[in-house]
């Protein structure tokens, strides 16, 4: 990179795999191809610590950072194709998803989150993440909501 240029933008999407993050991660592809940034794609997880009062068994041979990766890296295939655009980096995080999204968006340009809806009331427009994510952003958010077909 020469002196006399400014570093790329970065684009932080959220995914984990649902449709609305899929959205997500196709809008902010394009936005990248279009202003020639570096996209980032992340997924967080957190262990299932209790369930009704009791500590949860898992596995020993259960690899949760694996398996998001494989979550989030096909996600990019079926989003983008094997062979997207613009080159699309991954970050596999362990702990809460907003915070995550957050820390990475820490000197990004721009993060984008996928909605799925109306959430548990009808006039809630954001979800937990998405709502947290706008509210504590570090840099200006895109929230994509996911259009569910109508019968």
């Amino acid at each position: 990179m020469n002196a006399d240029q400014p570093p790329p933008s970065v684009i932080v999407v959220g995914v984990d795999g649902s449709d609305a993050s899929k959205d997500a991660l196709l809008w902010a592809a394009r936005q990248a191809e279009l202003t020639g940034s570096a996209l980032v794609a992340v997924i967080s997880w957190e262990f299932p610590s209790m369930a009704y009062g009791a500590v949860m068994p898992l596995p020993d041979d259960f690899d949760i950072a694996g398996a998001s990766q494989k979550i989030v890296d096909e996600a990019i295939d079926e989003t983008l194709g094997e062979h997207p655009a613009v080159q699309v980096s991954t970050v596999v995080a362990e702990g809460p998803p907003a915070l995550e999204l957050l820390k990475t968006a820490k000197n990004a340009d721009l993060l984008v989150v996928g909605s799925r809806g109306h959430g548990a009331f009808a006039g809630m427009l954001l979800g937990s993440v998405s709502e947290h994510c706008v509210t504590h952003s570090p840099c200006p958010v895109v929230v994509v909501h996911h259009a569910t077909p109508t019968a």
